[in-house]
């Protein structure tokens, strides 16, 4: 196919819901870790940072829930 890249590198896995799958989890991940750094900005009663974080954490946790919807999508049909 002309223009089309190749993207499988060491996994071999050109699968752009392989890529969804991927995108979810670090959503997850990063929100998870985000819970950490929300728990030291409180500890050091520093609520514009904890806010900041939480505010992210919003954000990560609303694309892990998009994402998981498109693929859910895409794995039904």
């Amino acid at each position: 196919m002309a223009g089309t890249k190749d993207t499988s590198g060491p996994t071999g896995t050109p699968d752009k819901d392989y890529n969804l799958v991927w995108y979810v989890e670090a959503c997850l991940s990063n929100a998870l870790r985000l819970e950490t750094y929300i728990q030291d900005a409180e500890r050091e009663k520093d609520t514009e940072v904890a806010d900041l974080f939480r505010r992210a954490q919003a954000d990560s946790r609303k694309g892990a829930d998009l994402g998981k919807q498109l693929l859910r999508n895409r794995l039904k049909g």
